[in-house]
């Protein structure tokens, strides 16, 4: 499983993530992450929300209720064996 380091804009300290699952819907990259390697544990869907000249990829977490339940599905979707709930 691949391993992330975000750094967040507002606080000095990176937060490492692995990627479950990535994939991409209307021309957005959405990755699946969650904070430990295996077991049950809290998932979070991030939004790539960089623009074309950057050289970095800038990543959100998804907080619109409606955006957030669509790609839930659509992730529970790509992994059957998964359970994800909200």
């Amino acid at each position: 499983m691949e391993k992330i380091i975000f750094q967040s804009p507002y606080h000095e300290e990176a937060v490492e993530f692995y990627v479950v699952e990535q994939t991409r819907i209307n021309g957005i990259d959405y990755l699946l992450v969650t904070e430990e390697e295996e077991g049950d544990c809290d998932a979070f869907i991030m939004k790539e929300v960089s623009q074309n000249e950057e050289e970095e990829s800038v990543y959100e977490m998804v907080e619109a209720e409606e955006e957030l339940e669509y790609m839930s599905r659509i992730f529970a979707e790509i992994l059957e064996d998964i359970d994800i709930t909200m």
